[in-house]
């Protein structure tokens, strides 16, 4: 069986603009439960999520132990602003905001942190980023301020 994989809910794998229009309104519960029983199907019985702005990924841990999965997720990714993340997770410009939306997902119940701290793999060249990353200080620095809130992190 396997335990443990990295998803997110709200994204499909077909094409992100669509994937998210699905849940802007309100978590598309039929797609949760589709995606649920699809992932139990496999075996998977504990998914971390990625996290989203909408809500889809609270949905799915609600539903989650239904399908007898246990379902973990940071609510809103967080990225700086300007930066990769933009589409689907919550901007800060400084620090004490980003410490902020920690808190603020902390109090929500959010179940980790997750960062953006670089663009995506550029598939078409291997090795190289959509986008640079953040410097390894401003890094080390969320990842003592989540720590300080009791979070552990997933960049």
């Amino acid at each position: 069986m396997r335990s443990d994989c990295h998803m997110h809910m709200i994204l499909d794998g077909y094409e992100w603009r669509s994937a998210i229009a699905r849940h802007s309104e309100t978590p598309e519960d039929a797609f949760i439960h589709t995606a649920l029983a699809a992932w139990r199907g496999r075996g998977f019985t504990h998914l971390r999520d990625g996290g989203d702005r909408w809500g889809a990924g609270r949905r799915a841990r609600e539903l989650a132990p239904r399908y007898g999965i246990t379902y973990l997720t940071p609510l809103a990714p967080l990225h700086k602003r300007g930066h990769y993340g933009g589409f689907i997770g919550r901007g800060f410009d400084t620090l004490g905001e980003y410490a902020g939306l920690v808190r603020e997902n902390r109090e929500n119940g959010c179940d980790f942190i997750k960062i953006m701290i670089s663009g995506l793999m550029d598939f078409g060249h291997a090795g190289v980023l959509t986008e640079p990353g953040l410097d390894s200080g401003t890094i080390r620095e969320m990842v003592h301020i989540a720590h300080e809130e009791g979070l552990a992190v997933m960049a």
